[in-house]
């Protein structure tokens, strides 16, 4: 009767459990990751262990197996490894490279990247990603954030380098471009120079005093409010986005597809650094492409996608096919999609799993929704809240500032509330800040937060978290604005505008209103294609959804919303160019009180900047 009774008991207890936390299976198997994570993590640090000590071991284990396919052609772990040794060999002897010095890489998404980051990296050097579309004053501000001596650069990108290219002389910076010719005074051809070189390995002595805490490469922040800023990455903070494919699901057997930049870190950190640390074989494509994304897919059996920003809507934008889900495609992880484009993208393309993620590129902070909540970046986990102490604190968006007790600390929001999320910084989640940015670095530290002396890293994310754990992204803290005393977030409202069957893309920021407390809603729409913009209807659906104060009250119809090159919707520059219909040349509209969106007029504006009409 006994053993009958713990027989029923056992059986039961599994659905109990499930009952009382249907995520609890997922729950288990985040935390033998964690622990298996952990481990590694312990080990890398105890003994030295960069990813590039991983990709050698992987080439030792399987050395004809697929690294690299780019278009036509494919590339060995083995033949990537020689590869990069005859680059490495030619920089050695060319550019007299040595331990320490650091190289800017000025290069699209092609295999020359990735063998010359391997040739750094095994001359001990550190590479500095520069974004291959900034130019002149940007280009120039970037090279000398990180003190590169050397520059190497694309065939494609020899223009942008002649503009600068007098700047760059006058500095004494040797300059490398990836040709068999070049006659330009101050540009020297490299392809000529790698293919006379030998492919035999380089002496591990070359970098023998490089440690964990090197710097291993410099990624540069998107620039989405203001010039870019050069986060420092060194060797133990390359493994944590690597691990995301682990966290993900990610095998040996599957090949991931990187179309997004390998000079930022999705596409280097988590995509090609994540693939070296499973092993996996990389599918590269210069740029992203809609109309091509799913024929790649299915001519190279890609079962791992990458994605970011609004790529997912682009995707459900395309026209539709009946071969849609005719694809081998498992599994996407990025972060940046839409409540409303998952579901659409699941149903459209069939059943693909999909991870969400959070994170920046010179944060300490992290998550992974691995329990598949609709609309969450990640899910709490007590294993990793007790290796990273974060928290969500009390922001006030009109001073932007933490708000504070009387006994000056900040106070920690309760569950279901926004705030801003803050980690603190320790020996296990450093924060290693920005090269030669000393102030920029100091803005993003936050000190005495619940205790004199301690120091948190600011995200600048106002994030919540619900009854279950999930962690939801509501805004960036800029992007929040204030309005009538209401705070307004500018995703929220974004994501209700999305649902109106003629708008294809929504872009909400707030703008500078004279004589006005605050700022006060705009938003840029893009059209779906032969549609137009009905004022009538619009505000129907703003009146329904939206409270007054977050309904937008000028509407800017553009043929494209500008993006960076990460597709992260760009706000600064439009909040600045405001709504004044004689310096915008696109179509704009008004909310008139109680009747809808009419066309904006110079008169209009004009009653508005003399104060004859109170908004």
């Amino acid at each position: 009767m006994l053993a009958y009774i713990l027989c029923t008991a056992l059986a039961v207890l599994p659905l109990m459990i499930y009952f009382r936390n249907p995520y609890f299976l997922k729950d288990l198997n985040y935390t033998c990751l964690t622990i298996y994570v952990g481990i590694l993590l312990s080990r890398i640090k105890k003994k030295f262990y960069s990813i590039l000590d991983c990709f050698l071991d992987k080439v030792a284990e399987h050395p004809h197996k697929k690294f690299i396919v780019y278009e036509e052609s494919s590339y060995t772990y083995s033949q990537a490894d020689r590869e990069s040794n005859k680059v490495a060999r030619a920089l050695l002897t060319h550019a007299h490279l040595k331990e320490g010095d650091t190289v800017a890489l000025f290069l699209g998404n092609e295999p020359w990247f990735v063998w010359i980051w391997l040739a750094l990296s095994k001359l001990g050097c550190t590479a500095s990603f520069l974004n291959v579309n900034i130019r002149s004053k940007s280009l120039l501000h970037c090279f000398s954030c990180c003190e590169a001596k050397v520059l190497i650069a694309g065939a494609d990108l020899q223009g942008a380098i002649e503009e600068v290219l007098p700047t760059l002389k006058q500095q004494g910076i040797r300059v490398f471009i990836l040709r068999e010719h070049c006659h330009v005074d101050g540009i020297e051809s490299l392809s000529d120079k790698i293919q006379m070189e030998s492919d035999e390995p380089l002496s591990r002595q070359l970098r023998a005093s490089i440690n964990i805490k090197s710097p291993a490469v410099y990624i540069y922040t998107s620039g989405t409010t203001g010039l870019p800023k050069a986060a420092v990455i060194n060797h133990e903070r390359v493994w944590m986005p690597a691990f995301a494919l682990t966290f993900a699901g990610v095998r040996s057997d599957d090949i991931v597809y990187i179309y997004l930049p390998l000079y930022h870190t999705a596409g280097f950190l988590m995509g090609l650094c994540g693939a070296i640390e499973r092993g996996t074989t990389v599918v590269l494509r210069s740029k992203f492409s809609a109309s091509n994304f799913w024929n790649d897919c299915r001519k190279y059996n890609v079962t791992v996608i990458q994605y970011i920003g609004e790529v997912m809507r682009y995707l459900c934008n395309t026209p539709k096919r009946d071969n849609d889900k005719d694809h081998k495609v498992r599994l996407a992880i990025g972060n940046g999609i839409r409540e409303d484009t998952w579901v659409e993208f699941l149903e459209r393309f069939g059943n693909i799993c999909i991870r969400e993620c959070y994170g920046a590129t010179e944060g300490n902070v992290g998550f992974i929704n691995y329990g598949g909540k609709i609309g969450a970046v990640g899910r709490e986990h007590f294993l990793y809240k007790m290796a990273c102490k974060y928290a969500l604190i009390r922001f006030d968006t009109e001073k932007e500032e933490p708000v504070r007790d009387s006994r000056g600390f900040c106070i920690e929001v309760p569950r279901g509330e926004t705030g801003l999320l803050v980690a603190k910084i320790g020996k296990r989640t450093p924060f290693s800040g920005y090269a030669k940015d000393k102030q920029q670095t100091d803005k993003k530290k936050l000190r005495d937060v619940f205790e004199k002396g301690d120091m948190y890293f600011n995200s600048g994310d106002l994030v919540k978290i619900d009854d279950e754990g999930f962690i939801f992204f509501q805004d960036r803290i800029g992007d929040t604005f204030r309005w009538k005393g209401e705070n307004v977030a500018t995703t929220e409202v974004a994501d209700h505008l999305l649902t109106v069957d003629f708008i294809e893309e929504a872009n909400v920021y707030g703008v500078k209103v004279p004589g006005h407390e605050g700022r006060i809603g705009m938003a840029a729409l893009k059209l779906k294609e032969n549609m137009d913009f009905d004022g009538k209807a619009f505000y129907q659906h703003v009146k329904n959804y939206l409270p007054s104060y977050a309904r937008p009250r000028f509407v800017r119809i553009q043929d494209a919303l500008v993006v960076t090159s990460t597709f992260k919707q760009m706000k600064v520059k439009l909040a600045e160019e405001g709504f004044n219909p004689a310096l915008i040349k696109d179509p704009l509209f008004y909310l008139e009180d109680n009747k809808g969106y009419i066309p904006m007029t110079q008169e209009i504006f004009n009653c508005i900047a003399e104060g004859r009409l109170r908004l």
